[in-house]
């Protein structure tokens, strides 16, 4: 009679766990256990493996993984892998590997050991997966924490700035108590914009409509310009200026009367200093714009601290009829 053995798979037991492993959305291969060039040999590479790296099975049977390393691949992390094997023990990492067409992903590996019964490694199974969204997405993330970082820093420097500057030219408590709110909610709104984008950058016409949508009323406004995106370190300063200047047409200026009319036009220039940012501001029909009995915050932030923040060149114009503003700025130059 015979004997049946009950110590390993039969071969209906290695089809299903070849199957299994075919079918497998992780990439498996299996390789010899000599770690020294030219081995360690792929044995055995599964559909997965062939399709996150473009190689056939055919074109990578016999070769070792290292033909997947390139110049991005860090030494580092191989040595650590190298260690870890020849102490026996298993092995997980992340590394840049490259693909058949020589872009490069990055992989995620678990290397497990393979052992006879007497102990000997025979050899090595490799489970891997591509994380390179997962790691885009995860640098992305730190990217912007360091950005919110960066900007709460500046934000709360910036409050400090206002708070100061608006207490100096506050004739009273009940003026610097509503200038200082009106600062610090125009703050807020252009940290808003700047929040609600991706890359940390707000619209010029976005910020304009912030400060003057409430008041678009009867066509009282001509707003006129191309998408034009600013930085956040140039969005804060424009947005603050634009404050000033609504602030400014409502109590004196175009918006005070309702007759009054203001139009803003920008465009970008082209020229022998780079890009810029060119706007005009100009207040129509509404009363004498007064030249100023002495310098009050929209003042000083027009003529210093937007030069100063933006390198912008600033032109003030008191017209008989209202107000006149040109900026020109520079602009950081478009991503390729």
């Amino acid at each position: 009679m015979a004997v049946r053995d009950e110590t390993g798979p039969g071969a209906a037991d290695l089809t299903l766990l070849r199957a299994a492993v075919e079918a497998s959305g992780e990439a498996i291969i299996i390789t010899s256990a000599e770690l020294d060039e030219p081995g360690p040999r792929i044995e055995y590479a599964n559909p997965a493996f062939t399709r996150m790296t473009g190689y056939a099975a055919a074109e990578v049977l016999g070769r070792s993984p290292r033909l997947l390393q390139g110049p991005k691949t860090d030494r580092a992390v191989l040595d650590e892998l190298r260690a870890a094997l020849e102490a026996g023990e298993p092995a997980h990492g992340e590394a840049v590997n490259y693909r058949k067409d020589g872009t490069h992903y990055v992989v995620e590996w678990l290397i497990t050991p393979v052992r006879e019964p007497d102990g000997r490694i025979s050899h090595w199974v490799s489970t891997q997966r591509d994380i390179s969204e997962r790691r885009a997405g995860e640098d992305r993330q730190a990217l912007l924490v360091r950005e919110l970082h960066h900007r709460v820093k500046n934000t709360l420097a910036t409050v400090q700035a206002v708070m100061n500057a608006t207490a100096r030219s506050a004739l009273s408590i009940p003026e610097f108590t509503r200038a200082l709110s009106g600062r610090i909610a125009s703050l807020a709104r252009t940290h808003a914009l700047i929040t609600e984008d991706l890359s940390q950058a707000a619209s010029f016409e976005s910020l304009l409509r912030a400060e003057l949508g409430p008041y678009d009323e009867r066509g009282r406004l001509g707003l006129e310009g191309p998408s034009v995106v600013l930085p956040s370190e140039l969005a804060v300063p424009v947005g603050m200026a634009l404050h000033e200047l609504t602030t400014n047409a409502l109590q004196h200026g175009s918006l005070a009367d309702p007759k009054g009319r203001l139009q803003v036009t920008w465009w970008i220039e082209d020229g022998t200093v780079g890009r810029g940012l060119r706007w005009d501001w100009a207040e129509h029909d509404g009363p004498p714009a007064p030249l100023p009995t002495r310098e009050g915050f929209g003042h000083r932030l027009l003529n210093k601290v937007l030069a100063t923040q933006t390198g912008a060149e600033v032109a003030v114009d008191f017209a008989p009829d209202g107000l006149r503003v040109s900026v020109r700025m520079p602009l950081p130059e478009p991503h390729a």
